[in-house]
């Protein structure tokens, strides 16, 4: 018997072979997956990791049902499925826990998809998408939300990815640089302000914050700092190797007694650096895809002082809440300048544009969009394509 083909899907069924998940607006059952790295929230390092507590959080307050896949210790209101002994902090950038946790993920996914039921998985890991056909063989969806660059090698890989999974962008700007991507949305990193200090009365130093890496430009930091006459803390991670090789060509070197090097801050000491700074130097020297540290400081009070690239334009009110800089040479009179803004208004653009609840509302768009479309037939869960510029954002 030929089959009907005036409504064929992109897996080649027809439409009579095809149902759709039911989305009524009710409670999702969500599958959220994070790396093995660090717990949720973290203790210090650990960005995808704090936006993803955040996330979590405000889903569950929203009535949906969380369960969370990592390791390390129960932290948010999701129901917690740890997958190693500890967390594994000191392997980040070794492929095998990478590998080993997608594959302990995918057989959780199984188990509680048999027991108790799943609608979609949200995976937050690099190997974890790979598990897509496995679970479109259970008539489950992946969203995946793209941390990372888009460039070069990881835009191959997404690339390869294909329909199998519904990306989501952090910011325009990573979805602008690789359109043709299957995006499902934007939605912008957010967390909770009520978890942040507030201070108007700032102490005499800027700060630094980040990796130690050419691309963050601790030492264009450095310099500006110096020029502006203001002492520079540098805070951060500097564990792995070509961290501490640039860290001992190109920051040592350029620190003088009035500079302090911090170390790496866990979140009470973050907090306390960020609320006292007279401003953040965030001269980055890459495509940034978001920047958490950019909302954290602003949420403080701390005005930032940007180099143009990425998503500081996002992020950072040109004027209002920081400065952003086309030039390095013009980052000394920008630290001067922001210490006249209004702390009050760097708060009150974070509150309005960036916080979890608007977070949770956006993914939660994102979530119901893409069960609006997905059907499940013989082979699996597929999404259908998504009109061009018809794509949510997650705005609230």
């Amino acid at each position: 018997m030929s089959a009907d083909t005036s409504a064929m899907s992109p897996t080649g069924l027809s439409a009579s072979d095809l149902y759709s998940i039911d989305s009524h607006g009710g409670p999702l059952r969500i599958a959220m997956v994070v790396p093995p790295y660090f717990d949720v929230p973290p203790k210090a390092y650990g960005g995808v990791e704090a936006v993803v507590a955040d996330l979590v959080d405000s889903l569950c307050e929203r009535g949906h049902h969380v369960t969370l896949f990592g390791a390390g210790i129960d932290g948010t209101k999701a129901d917690f499925v740890p997958l190693w002994d500890r967390i594994q902090p000191e392997r980040l950038g070794d492929p095998f826990p990478e590998v080993v946790h997608a594959l302990r993920v995918r057989r959780a996914i199984e188990r509680l998809a048999d027991t108790e039921g799943i609608d979609l998985v949200h995976d937050h890991t690099f190997a974890g998408p790979l598990n897509a056909p496995a679970y479109a063989n259970l008539g489950l969806p992946t969203v995946v939300t793209v941390h990372g660059p888009v460039q070069e090698d990881c835009y191959r890989y997404y690339k390869e990815l294909g329909q199998e999974c519904s990306l989501v962008a952090i910011s325009d700007r990573q979805r602008a640089l690789a359109p043709d991507l299957p995006w499902a949305g934007r939605v912008h990193n957010a967390l909770r302000p009520d978890q942040w200090p507030f201070l108007t009365e700032k102490k005499d130093y800027a700060l630094f914050l980040g990796r130690f890496s050419a691309d963050k430009g601790p030492h264009l930091a450095l310099d500006a700092a110096h020029a502006a006459d203001i002492p520079l803390i540098l805070a951060g991670k500097c564990s792995e190797a070509p961290e501490k090789a640039y860290f001992e060509k190109f920051v040592t070197p350029r620190m003088t007694p009035r500079d302090e090097m911090f170390g790496l801050a866990d979140a009470t000491a973050k907090r306390k650096l960020l609320s006292e700074a007279r401003c953040l130097l965030f001269p980055i020297r890459w495509e940034e895809p978001f920047g958490m540290v950019m909302i954290e400081a602003m949420i403080c009070g701390t005005p930032v002082v940007a180099l143009r690239g990425g998503a500081v334009s996002e992020v950072v009110v040109d004027g209002v809440t920081g400065r952003i800089c086309d030039d390095p040479a013009e980052l000394p009179d920008a630290i001067a300048e922001v210490q006249t803004y209004d702390p009050a208004a760097c708060r009150a653009h974070v509150v309005d544009h960036f916080s979890a609840d608007t977070l949770g509302r956006g993914y939660e768009q994102v979530y119901r969009d893409l069960l609006a479309r997905t059907t499940i037939g013989y082979g699996g869960a597929y999404a259908m394509p998504m009109p061009v510029g018809a794509a949510v954002t997650g705005r609230a």
